[in-house]
Formats: C-alpha cells, sequence, structure tokens
C-alpha cells in the first residue's frame, strides 16, 4: 500500500497593495547606508503568526466563504494604509551604473512598482498538525512568498510580500520582508504598526490612521560619508553575491518558562560573583555549551558565538527605537572547545556579558569607515560557519500583541530564510512573563544528541 502525497499549499489568489497616496518626496531615491547594503545576499526575514479561527467559524452551518473574503478585505485596506506610513515597502530596489570605474549604486525606488504581494491560500491541515509534532513541519515553509529570494532579488521581486494561509481551523499570517530595508526591529514594528491599523478601522476609522509609534524612514550615515554609496560590482553582480542551500536540518522550538531562565540568570551570576549578567547572556551560554557538545568537536577546536546586536541606542547620538532599516552587527565570541566546556555557564555567559558591553559608537563608527573602504556582503556560508551558534531574533520584540481580529495568536513560526546549522532564534513564550521560546536549527544527528543533554533538557519547560 503507498503512502498518501505530502498534502501542499493551493494557492486562491495573488494581487498588488500600494498606500492610498504617497507622500511628495517618495519619488526620490531612498539610498542605503552600509548596515543595508551589507545584507543584499542574504535572505528576506519570513515570520508568521498561527491563529486559530473562532469557534463559530467551524459551525456547520457558518458561512465561512462570506467570513473569508470579508477578512482578506479588511487585510487589505490596512495594509494599505500600513504602506502609506511605510512606503519603501511597496517599492523596488533599483541600480544606477556607472561604467568608469565600474560601480553600482543600489537603492530603493518608491515610485515605480505595482506594491506589496498579497497573496491567499489553503492548506488541508489543522492548527494541531503545524504544533504537535516534535519538530516544525517543512510545510511551514510554504506558508512564505519569496522562498530563497535574496534581498538584491528585490530588483524584480516585492520587497514585502503576505501570504494568509487558510487551514481547517485556523489562519497563518507570514511575512516576508527585505531585509536590505529592515531588520527585525523593522519588521516587527511594521507587522504591530499593521495589527494597530486593523484595530483601528475595526472601530470605525478613516483609511489613513495615526500611529502611536510612527518609524523614522531617514536613513543614517556616517556624517563624513552621506551617500549614494557604490558597490564595487564587476559586469555580473552575481559575482559580488552568494546564494545559499541550507543543509538537512531539523526545526525544533524549546519553551523556557521565565522560573528556569531567572535560575540560569542566578547560576550565571553566582558563578562570576557578578550581577550584570543578562537573561538572554545566561541561557546564550547555555545554548553555546550544549550545542557545542553536541556536535563532538575535539578539545582543541575553536568555536564561536554570535549575538545579533540593535545599534539604535548605542550609536552617539542615539537613533530612535522607531528607526527603519538595519542598525544590527553580528557580536563574536570565541573559545575552544576545551575551555568552553569545562569552565562552567557563568564563564561563557560572562564572555558574552563583555562582548556586549564593549560594543560602542566607537566601534559601529569604525565599523562603517572599513565598510566604506572595502565594501561586502553578508554570505551565510562564510560568515556563519559550522562551529559556532548565531542567537537571532530577540525575545523583547511585541510578536503576540498583534491582532486581527481572531484573536491572540497560538505560535509564532518562521520560513526557510537564514537558517543554517547552528542557527538559533529567540522569540518570547506564548504565555509571557519573561519566558522564551528558542526555535533551533542542527542537522538530525547534532539535535538528538542536544535532547539529550541533561544539562539543556533540564532546563527546557514543557509547553
Amino acid at each position: 500500500m503507498t503512502s498518501p502525497p505530502p498534502r501542499s499549499v493551493r494557492s486562491f489568489s495573488d494581487c498588488f497593495v500600494k498606500p492610498p497616496q504617497l507622500p511628495p518626496h517618495s519619488d526620490h531615491p531612498l539610498h542605503l547606508p552600509p548596515w543595508d547594503l551589507a545584507m543584499l545576499s542574504v535572505h528576506y526575514i519570513q515570520k508568521g503568526l498561527l491563529f486559530p479561527l473562532p469557534p463559530r467559524c467551524l459551525d456547520p452551518g457558518f458561512d465561512r466563504p462570506a467570513f473569508i473574503h470579508s477578512f482578506l478585505g479588511k487585510l487589505k485596506r490596512s495594509l494599505s494604509c500600513a504602506l502609506f506610513h511605510f512606503y519603501p515597502l511597496a517599492g523596488r530596489l533599483a541600480t544606477l551604473k556607472r561604467a568608469e570605474p565600474p560601480l553600482y549604486n543600489v537603492f530603493v525606488d518608491c515610485a515605480n512598482s505595482p506594491g506589496a504581494r498579497f497573496i491567499h491560500a489553503a492548506l488541508d491541515m489543522t492548527v494541531g498538525d503545524i504544533l504537535s509534532p516534535t519538530y516544525v513541519p517543512v510545510v511551514v515553509q510554504s506558508f512564505f512568498d519569496h522562498d530563497r529570494a535574496i534581498n538584491h532579488d528585490g530588483h524584480d521581486l516585492s520587497l514585502l510580500s503576505v501570504q494568509v494561509t487558510e487551514l481547517a481551523d485556523g489562519i497563518f499570517i507570514g511575512l516576508s520582508m527585505n531585509h536590505a530595508v529592515g531588520d527585525g526591529t523593522s519588521f516587527w514594528l511594521f507587522f504591530n504598526s499593521w495589527s494597530e491599523i486593523f484595530q483601528a478601522q475595526e472601530k470605525g476609522a478613516v483609511d489613513v490612521v495615526q500611529l502611536s509609534r510612527p518609524p523614522a524612514l531617514t536613513r543614517w550615515f556616517p556624517e563624513n560619508h552621506p551617500g549614494p554609496l557604490s558597490l564595487p560590482y564587476t559586469d555580473d553582480p552575481l559575482s559580488f553575491l552568494a546564494r545559499y542551500e541550507a543543509p538537512e536540518l531539523r526545526e525544533r522550538v524549546f519553551h523556557f518558562s521565565a522560573d528556569a531562565i531567572a535560575g540560569l540568570k542566578a547560576e550565571a551570576n553566582q558563578q562570576c560573583g557578578t550581577t550584570n549578567i543578562s537573561s538572554l547572556q545566561s541561557l546564550t551560554a547555555l545554548v553555546w555549551r550544549c550545542i557545542t557538545r553536541a556536535r563532538h568537536f575535539p578539545a582543541s577546536q575553536v568555536t564561536g558565538c554570535r549575538m545579533a546586536a540593535n545599534n539604535r541606542a548605542r550609536l552617539d547620538p542615539p537613533l530612535p527605537p522607531e528607526y527603519f532599516g538595519n542598525s544590527i552587527t553580528p557580536l563574536r565570541t570565541a573559545a575552544t572547545v576545551g575551555e568552553l566546556l569545562s569552565r562552567g555557564l557563568g564563564w561563557a555567559a560572562r564572555l558574552l556579558h563583555a562582548a556586549v558591553a564593549e560594543h560602542s559608537n566607537a566601534k559601529l563608527r569604525e565599523w562603517n569607515e572599513e565598510w566604506i573602504k572595502r565594501p561586502q556582503v553578508y554570505h551565510l556560508d562564510k560568515t556563519f560557519d559550522q562551529y559556532s551558534v548565531m542567537m537571532g531574533s530577540s525575545p523583547r520584540f511585541n510578536k503576540y500583541g498583534n491582532d486581527f481580529g481572531l484573536g491572540k495568536a497560538v505560535a509564532l513560526r518562521s520560513g526557510y530564510a537564514n537558517k543554517f546549522d547552528g542557527k538559533v532564534s529567540a522569540y518570547p513564550g506564548h504565555e509571557g512573563g519573561r519566558s522564551i521560546d528558542l526555535e533551533i536549527c542542527l542537522p538530525p544527528a547534532t539535535m538528538a544528541v542536544l535532547e539529550a543533554d541533561t544539562e539543556f533538557m533540564a532546563a527546557v519547560t514543557a509547553s
């Protein structure tokens, strides 16, 4: 007897959404600073929320097609308003080429674009089918548009794509946003703003809603390099860029309660005789140690741990928290496997804390100056090696506060983008209260060893 074919997502409709109007200066090129241009070779950001349908939608006599039609209309209307405030997301990338010397200026063209993409799709699965397996089902990757696209593809692809996937008893809203246009802080500011507009329009607000936290769209450049900045392409831009295919990975979401994290923080600070090591630094130290142990590297092997650091408050003068663009740097800490595994949680956490404490305005400006002298882009296969762990995203982002008339989301999931051996993403726990969920990506054999690690699993809380 043959097994049934795997269920796949079916696309019902596909359109583009534009803002109701554009500001007068939107026809000017939006030039990109170094932190944006460095992202051209990595994938789009792909994050989304899973919502259960209201119980009435599951009643046999309920007119579900009419409900979905109305819901999609409300999403499109509020998305159009959101794009008024975040108008670069309705644009496309463009390149101005200079022949002598061969230099390319990549910018956002906000005036010549059909807008952001909006897709309605469906899948014959339930919310339980998505959440109950130990590992995130591969089908979740198809909840997102622009699969495997790199940010440079934004010359032809929309910079923002929304896919609404209808399940038997739920709805998944997945966003794919070009990472050269904004980072995780920018992504969730947009998601939160879209939700705020949706709720305001549900209460009878007009098409243009004033936001409680409007984005700051003016890009930051070093004072002596106001832009535009050029990239040293050859005749073929792809020679400067690179595409990345992930190896076979298992993806699992591990839950850590507030009490478990408080215990790790207390242990790390007690071992170091201090009080300044943070909860996230303590949790990251645990993950770094346990994944390294699961990999069975020799004691002399150097292993690294990177953390995505938000630079907005570290610049002098600081950028506003609502700065829309990229303002992140991966901070790297390194040690030999022998040192890391023999010296305890506090020792590793103190290394991470020192890297964060030393991340200053002077270092940020030095990074920008060096980049301008020798422009380069991040290549996932080179920037993040098999001996390292990378902690991305943040549990501080407001991810579960988004409401589109369906109540609170039951889970956050991500797409294929920017995943590799040792990629860890930190999300707020669903119940709040400083709990944290970690989405960990590892090869199957390494994941199995991590799941048998007593130090790691003792901190994991059943969700």
